[in-house]
């Protein structure tokens, strides 16, 4: 009896997850599937998001989500590997970057957009635009992200380096070719939940990318993304929840192929390293 009480609970509990995101689909989904067409992911918003559709939107979106990515990618595995490998080298200064990186993990959102105005566009110059938006939330993921891909790296069993150094591999060698692909999931997890943040990101962006609804030229451009464009609809524009569902859908959707290409190329360069 136990046993199956266990059971069920694990199962449960394991569902749930699942439960959740199958309720927020169907719910978005009952008012916001009629909205999408072709037409309303290919044209420009007009008369506030009532009309059009949501193309500049989507690439705004993309170009704020993949310019954060690849900086938070090299400058996070870079700090990961840092604090993993040389920690007890640089013991304290170690210490004393986790703990800044875990104060930054839990600071509110809208005090990174405070933060990003201030500096990425009234300091730097860069204004209300797309590399504002960028830097900012390329400064909300690395805390998060280092953390996960340090865990990952110090997980990495040392008989793996050991070895490496007894086949007469220099320390860097080891770490790329080694080390780096046997942590690759913990790194590839890190990266993505650290993305999804980013992409859902209203609070921050409203303050450094902007509110434009145009296509953007380049990234100096300013330009509106899908969760600002969402929150705008649903708050600010009459009759326009049905188009703020239908863009949450094209945000999950985006969301989601993004985490499968992710997967995709992380499992494929695991196998390629292992072969």
């Amino acid at each position: 009896m136990k046993v199956l009480l266990s059971k069920i609970a694990v199962l449960g509990l394991g569902g749930l997850p699942i439960l959740v995101l199958a309720w927020i689909l169907i719910d978005i989904s009952y008012s916001g599937l009629s909205e999408i067409s072709w037409s309303f992911l290919t044209e420009v918003p007009t008369n506030a998001g009532r009309s059009g559709g949501i193309s500049s939107v989507i690439v705004s979106t993309l170009w704020v989500v993949s310019i954060a990515t690849m900086i938070s990618t090299f400058i996070g595995l870079a700090t990961a590997i840092i604090l993993s490998e040389l920690s007890a080298k640089w013991e304290k200064f170690c210490l004393i970057v986790r703990w800044s990186l875990d104060i930054l993990a839990g600071v509110p959102s809208i005090v990174f957009g405070l933060f990003g105005n201030a500096f990425f566009s009234q300091v730097c110059g860069f204004g209300f635009s797309i590399l504002s938006g960028a830097l900012t939330l390329t400064v909300m993921m690395l805390p998060f992200f280092i953390r996960v891909a340090e865990e990952g790296l110090r997980q990495v069993p040392n008989v793996y380096r050991k070895t490496g150094y007894a086949l007469g591999m220099r320390p860097l060698s080891v770490t790329f070719k080694i080390v780096v692909p046997q942590a690759s999931k913990a790194i590839v997890i890190g990266l993505v939940l650290s993305l999804a943040r980013a992409m859902s990101e209203t609070a921050a962006l409203l303050f450094t990318s902007g509110y434009v609804e145009r296509w953007p030229e380049s990234v100096f451009d300013s330009g509106r993304v899908l969760s600002i464009h969402i929150y705008d609809l649903a708050m600010n524009v009459p009759g326009g929840i049905e188009r703020a569902n239908a863009s949450a859908l094209v945000l999950i959707g985006l969301l989601i192929a993004i985490n499968l290409i992710i997967y995709s190329i992380a499992d494929f360069w695991q196998r390629k390293r292992v072969v």
